[in-house]
């Protein structure tokens, strides 16, 4: 399955949002404009219902309902996430879940559910709050999701949320994780733990995962091969690969020697081929050279084909937009507005479209609408 449809009320950037989204999802738009935003609302899906998530965890973690609340609320404060759930290829849900979070406004200031509802085929098969949650309200603190006991008619949804991962792997903390001082979560979004994911996956797929990175490695680094993976003497563990140049019998390199690059390409490719869930993408440009970035979506797309695996990846760089093959309604371009920014698919757009199907490329046509008006009257001195 893919997310085929999301709709936001009063998330961070958005006070009202609605976006039909495929099995490749390109993010664009102005700096802080919401990109992280909207991948956030489905990563907030994703710890409510991993293990050892809930609700209150995941609203913990983002400081509670006063900071993910879109600042143009107003009289409407609840914040609202609803997501349909449809097989690749199909515009036809068939999951559709929905919540509503409050908070109270008197007393103990609960965060609360204010509804959860869920729809299989159309039909509804969950709706609270119920009777019990109108006897006790503090079972409005926890969701259905969230509760094996509780999921059992919508498990496949709980699984699909539960199976997202997120990546934007930072290079210094995979090098120096002792270095990270934040708090601790359920997902290594930012590499800190990646060499202990590689040690623990079986050694099998541990190995075959391995060589295809290198063997993709190659055409992007061509002096480096044999990479492996390895333990020193405390059992820490760690990559390890030849890097050829004029010195005969240098020796192996390990990830702290790696360039920037090298590290988010190879945490990248292993991301791509960790399963089948969906996968969503910060930016993966970053650090590497325009003709990598350029090939990526190539990558995704034979990914999603061999795979069935829906990829979102927000951007801001045109080597990627531009390959011809990404169409208008793959792409989401988000616009400030002091409402709340607006959300809509390329291909909504009258002038884009008609541009798409003359054969211009995305950053042809979309960048240039994402960049700054003033951007020109940018001056220090």
């Amino acid at each position: 399955m893919i997310i085929s449809r999301l709709i936001l009320k009063n998330w961070r950037n958005f006070r009202s949002a609605d976006v039909a989204l495929s099995d490749r999802v390109f993010v664009v738009g102005p700096n802080a404009s919401g990109k992280s935003n909207l991948l956030d609302a489905i990563r907030f899906l994703q710890d409510i219902a991993r293990p050892g998530g809930g609700l209150q965890s995941a609203l913990k973690q983002r400081g509670g309902i006063s900071k993910i609340r879109c600042l143009t609320a107003r009289r409407e404060p609840d914040v609202e996430i609803d997501v349909e759930l449809s097989d690749d290829g199909s515009f036809i849900p068939r999951w559709r879940y929905a919540i509503g979070i409050t908070q109270q406004v008197r007393g103990y200031r609960y965060q609360l559910l204010r509804y959860e509802k869920v729809w299989h085929n159309g039909k509804l098969v969950l709706e609270r709050p119920d009777a019990d949650d109108k006897a006790d309200d503090l079972r409005l603190t926890q969701t259905n999701l969230e509760q094996i006991n509780a999921n059992a008619d919508f498990r496949e949804v709980a699984r699909l949320f539960e199976s997202v991962r997120y990546i934007h792997l930072v290079p210094q903390l995979l090098r120096h994780p002792e270095s990270f001082q934040g708090p601790a979560s359920g997902e290594d979004a930012y590499g800190r733990n990646f060499l202990e994911t590689v040690a623990k996956t079986p050694e099998k797929t541990r190995k075959s995962r391995l060589r295809r990175i290198e063997s993709a490695l190659r055409q992007a680094v061509p002096q480096l091969k044999n990479l492996t993976d390895t333990k020193d003497e405390a059992g820490v563990p760690h990559l390890e690969a030849v890097y050829e140049h004029w010195r005969p019998n240098a020796g192996r390199q390990r990830e702290d020697q790696f360039s920037d690059g090298t590290l988010r390409l190879i945490g990248l490719f292993w991301a791509l081929l960790d399963g089948d869930a969906p996968l969503l993408l910060e930016e993966p440009e970053l650090s590497l050279h325009s003709a990598i970035v350029s090939r990526l979506p190539s990558l995704f797309a034979e990914l999603q084909r061999r795979r069935g695996r829906q990829i979102f990846v927000s951007t801001h760089s045109a080597d990627l937009l531009s390959q011809r093959g990404i169409g208008g309604e793959e792409v989401v371009i988000l616009t400030p507005d002091p409402e709340g920014t607006k959300a809509q698919l390329a291909s909504s757009i009258d002038e884009a479209r008609v541009l798409l199907e003359e054969g211009l490329s995305i950053a042809d046509v979309i960048l240039p609408r994402t960049k700054p008006r003033s951007l020109s009257q940018i001056d220090l001195f």
